[in-house]
């Protein structure tokens, strides 16, 4: 099958979750993504725990697909290795510390002088310019930087995301950058630099919040699972101890829920709930309206009457149900993918384009495709070796 990124090379200086996660995704619309690895045990992410069959579920979950070469960059041999790598690829991808790039003539200016074709992509955390661009980086830290965690968690304790967010939204912008710098290029012969930070991409999503609270006067309240300015939109218990969530989205949905959900059609006409603005006003108010109906029901009660009134609903799954989800075996979302510690079940990418199905290789071990990847660059065997006895690979 000629994928959409069938004949594209693309070479990632790549460390944890930013740049592994675009990565592994180009490899699935296509490409060959050949992973640059530390010698001494490759990515970090590889120790960060070992839940996988031995291995670690972070390095797992963003490096199928890839060829591992494991090279030890800041030696002076390993520039050839470097230098006859860049000259074949398409794409070039780091993520690590600020300035290092640089220091090792891999910047942008240096390589796009050499490969004027190149699609240059670096990912930091604040860029190469302003007060932070020397500032470390990591998920959380840019999780705080970015005002995540003033509006997340509960009025008395602030959280941040069960997920590297930060991390993932710019490893998706770096995607979605390298797609149309490849596109243009297919137009107009240029490549391209591209500066993708984890703290504009995490900016990008907090849109909301932000808008609100620079036009507002105030940010919007921590409520924990209650949406902030929505009412009622959130958790609520049930009678029998369980827990429904539900969402109100406009006020034909809020009349079907009073009538239908809560039998009480007269409570969309109270002034405190009549529009959504005054609802979220009257929070505390409409919460014990609704918790006196739902504490004489039991939770399979309250969806049966949210079914049928048409109310958005949702029941809150453990990691354990999710992985069983019924709507992803119906949905043939399940594929079983190699590692070193043996095959493992995994999700297909969401790309759901139609006469397409996405590249699901193994995980490499590290430096599993060093001696293959060095041969096909042309060094020889007794190169090879001296570079392995050297412990440059």
């Amino acid at each position: 099958m000629n994928r959409p990124l069938h004949g594209v090379t693309v070479v990632g200086l790549e460390q944890v979750i930013a740049g592994p996660f675009c990565t592994r995704q180009l490899a699935e619309l296509g490409a060959r993504v050949i992973k640059i690895e530390r010698t001494g045990g490759g990515d970090a992410a590889r120790g960060y725990d070992s839940t996988v069959k031995g291995l670690s579920s972070h390095f797992v979950w963003v490096n199928r697909s890839k060829e591992s070469l494991v090279l030890d960059v800041k030696r002076p041999e390993a520039r050839e290795v470097l230098d006859r790598l860049l000259a074949k690829a398409d794409v070039f991808v780091q993520n690590l510390a600020p300035g290092a790039a640089e220091r090792l003539g891999l910047g942008a200016a240096e390589l796009r002088a050499k490969h004027p074709q190149l699609i240059w992509c670096g990912i930091s955390g604040y860029g190469p310019a302003g007060p932070y661009a020397e500032k470390k980086a990591y998920d959380l830290l840019v999780q705080c930087e970015a005002g995540l965690l003033s509006v997340t968690g509960t009025p008395d304790q602030p959280a941040k995301a069960g997920i590297p967010v930060a991390d993932i939204a710019a490893g998706m912008y770096a995607l979605s950058s390298i797609l149309a710098a490849l596109y243009r290029r297919t137009r107009e012969g240029v490549g391209a630099t591209l500066d993708i930070t984890m703290f504009e991409s995490l900016g990008e999503w907090m849109g909301f919040p932000a808008h609100f609270s620079a036009y507002g006067g105030e940010a919007p309240p921590r409520s924990g699972a209650h949406h902030a300015t929505i009412v009622p939109y959130g958790p609520f218990r049930a009678g029998d101890g369980g827990m429904v969530f539900l969402s109100i989205q406009n006020e034909r949905e809020f009349e079907r829920f009073c009538a239908v959900v809560l039998e009480n059609k007269g409570l969309a006409l109270d002034a405190r709930f009549s529009t959504g603005p005054s609802r979220a006003k009257h929070r505390k108010a409409m919460h014990e309206e609704i918790d006196r109906v739902f504490s004489q029901l039991s939770a399979a009660d309250i969806l049966l009457r949210l079914e049928k009134a048409d109310i958005a609903n949702a029941r809150l799954n453990s990691m354990q149900e999710f992985w069983e989800h019924p709507q992803l075996e119906a949905r043939d979302r399940w594929r079983e993918v190699g590692t070193p510690g043996g095959p493992i079940r995994t999700l297909k990418p969401p790309f759901n384009l139609d006469q397409f199905e996405p590249r699901m290789d193994p995980v490499p071990a590290a430096g599993g495709h060093s001696r293959a990847i060095l041969s096909e660059l042309g060094f020889t065997a007794e190169e090879i070796e001296n570079m392995a006895q050297e412990k440059i690979i």
